[in-house]
């Protein structure tokens, strides 16, 4: 039998449109994931999405929508984020199906036949952003920790999971086992905050319905995190299916907002349902923009789709795994992504491929030369090709993902050298057999990389496998394979094509009011109007853009979703005068950065030269609906 493995990202609460912090947190699961597999481990890789809840049903209120409308149509743009990005998961779960719910209600009732749900009455504070109960000695300035709002008073009947019975169980297990939290501060940040008392849990609401009924009391529905912290057991069909197979998970990935929920609550419910815990919660860091925490009502979220379809999946993936520290928050930068594309996707890993590969081609007639003797040069590469793949891989299995990346790169920024040392386009005339033998070498390197490069790059991975016309698909190779000279003399390659396309200097405007300009008038010249996808949004938030006499940066709620503008209005309008407004807006346009900011549309607007009037809505109209 196959060992199995089991690794678990959060699943993702769908108020909002997907963003980069999503995506980091599923790149870096799929690394693991794709390695394990390459190990020969039979992985159970799962992802999702959270679809109950207070928040759901407002948001859906506000998008005019029920809430299975709102979620199904949310869900959606998640799974396609995974396709986008190529996030290789086995199960996409999400908590409105029914074998979900009816691992919950299994997993409710067992915590209700031990005796640890009680009915009592809550009254205290709540965030609904994070669905999270706090006591005013958690809150920071009376707001919540990681939004920073203040929290609603509550006061209703529900039911509580006694958790305070688990806090020394839950103490003793985290300091018996080093390695159950990751990294060292995060594990430290969970046990100071279990000096204190362990306050039992809220398990239930009555004030909205948008939630799972509770088996022996149906004016409840399930409070969010019972419902959401189960999946990670109706994913393996818990208590049947493959639960046995595959519990406990070797590695959940979570972000650090969520770290209290995973390493105490889970960890609560876990031992009251007599199950293990997972081997190991990792805590990632967030992933911030100009040092700010990637937000909505800050209107710096960075859309992870877009990203992959200008740059390719490839690079981003690339610029996450290279430039986040794991376990660190980091900074996303567009243009130090496009430095890195530039620089060492295509000048390093690219041209390396397309060189020796189209030399191959051109001058042995598309086949791998024979190697002649060995000199120092090329047994230190061959050492390289049957040591790498031990020592990246040693770098995934203690999570150190960027370093296993880097040394990748190094790799191929060696073969280049090496490559160059040799003179191949010289020895060919005055030595065609050491000629041959740096070819030869060369082209054991090109498959190394392509199999080392699947956790990382799988896109590009394929496209070196197909260049040198291997049989089957690069991701059924086996890790060790890389460490191996597979090609044989004779083996015929294809004509291989550039890896990365390369981006001009000018790919981020630096002109940003000129860009804003250009985007209206690209816009007009689209052609049809009733392929303008016309939205009412209601201005929210606007702010001068530094070092901009004209731009303003707008939040726009679109009835659901909140989007950031940049409009030229500050010459006609002040800001407070637009606050409020329900104006129309163009959605179905490309994004531009302009000066720094991601705009994601165009209001409408009227101008006879000298004025500028924005398009306004009577107020009646909801915010999201559609101008026909």
């Amino acid at each position: 039998m196959k060992k199995t493995f089991f690794i678990s990202t959060a699943i993702d609460y769908p108020s909002t449109d997907p963003h980069l912090g999503h995506a980091y947190e599923k790149v870096c699961a799929d690394v693991i994931a794709r390695f394990k597999r390459l190990q020969g481990f039979e992985v159970h890789f799962s992802t999702g999405t959270d679809e109950h809840g207070l928040k759901i049903q407002r948001y859906a209120e506000r998008a005019g929508e029920r809430p299975r409308e709102f979620v199904d149509r949310m869900s959606n743009k998640f799974k396609k984020l995974c396709d986008e990005l190529h996030i290789s998961y086995d199960d996409f779960i999400r908590t409105t199906e029914e074998r979900h719910i009816k691992t919950v209600q299994t997993i409710f009732n067992k915590l209700y036949q031990v005796g640890d749900i009680y009915k009592g009455v809550y009254e205290g504070l709540y965030c609904n952003e994070c669905e999270t109960f706090y006591s005013k000695e958690e809150l920071i300035d009376g707001k919540c920790p990681i939004h920073k709002k203040e929290p609603e008073r509550v006061e209703e009947e529900c039911y509580f999971f006694r958790m305070s019975k688990y806090r020394d169980e839950i103490l003793k297990f985290i300091k018996n086992n080093q390695n159950f939290i990751r990294p060292e501060s995060r594990r430290n940040e969970i046990l100071n905050r279990l000096k204190g008392p362990l306050n039992d849990l809220c398990v239930s609401r009555t004030s909205f319905s948008w939630g799972i009924p509770l088996p022996m009391d149906k004016r409840h529905v399930l409070y969010v995190w019972v419902d959401a912290l189960s999946n990670y057991l109706s994913t393996i069909g818990y208590p049947d299916g493959e639960f046995k197979k595959f519990w406990p998970a070797d590695v959940q990935f979570i972000g650090k907002d969520i770290a209290w929920h995973h390493c105490v609550i889970w960890s609560s419910l876990l031992f009251s349902l007599g199950l293990q815990l997972p081997k190991k919660i990792f805590v990632h860091g967030f992933i911030t923009v100009n040092g700010q925490k990637i937000s909505k009502s800050l209107g710096n979220v960075i859309d992870p789709v877009y990203l992959a379809e200008k740059y390719s999946s490839d690079a981003v993936r690339y610029f996450l795994i290279r430039d986040i520290p794991l376990g660190e928050d980091g900074d996303f930068s567009e243009e130090v992504l496009i430095t890195r594309l530039n620089d060492e996707l295509a000048d390093i890993l690219g041209n390396l491929v397309h060189r020796v590969l189209t030399f191959i081609y051109s001058k042995f007639n598309g086949e791998v030369p024979k190697s002649g003797e060995l000199n120092q040069q090329d047994q230190e590469v061959i050492n390289l090709i049957e040591n790498t793949p031990s020592s990246v891989g040693k770098h995934i299995e203690e999570l150190n993902l960027g370093a296993g990346l880097r040394e990748i790169i190094k790799l191929a920024k060696f073969g280049n050298k090496y490559f160059n040392d040799s003179e191949p386009w010289r020895t060919i005339k005055d030595d065609p057999e050491r000629c041959a033998t740096t070819l030869y070498v060369c082209s054991q390197l090109m498959r190394s990389l392509a199999i080392m490069l699947i956790p990382y790059l799988p896109s590009t991975s394929e496209k070196i496998w197909k260049s040198l016309n291997l049989s089957g698909s690069v991701h059924e190779r086996k890790w060790e394979s890389a460490a191996e000279l597979g090609l044989k003399h004779g083996h015929k390659i294809e004509k291989p094509e550039p890896l990365f396309e390369k981006m001009p200097d000018k790919a981020i405007a630096k002109n940003g009011e000129k860009s804003q300009k250009n985007q209206t008038l690209n816009t007009v010249k689209g052609g049809d109007f009733e392929k303008l996808d016309i939205r009412i949004g209601k201005i929210e938030n606007v702010e001068q853009i530094p070092k901009s006499k004209k731009l303003f940066k707008l939040s726009v709620d679109l009835g659901g979703e909140r989007r950031t503008i940049v409009a030229g209005l500050a010459e006609h309008y002040r800001a407070e005068e637009l606050v409020g407004k329900h104006v129309a807006v163009v959605l179905n346009m490309e994004p531009v950065q302009l000066m720094g900011v991601k705009s994601e549309g165009m209001l409408l607007a009227a101008e006879d030269g000298k004025v500028v009037s924005i398009l306004t809505i009577e107020k009646s109209v909801k915010p999201g609906s559609r101008v026909r």
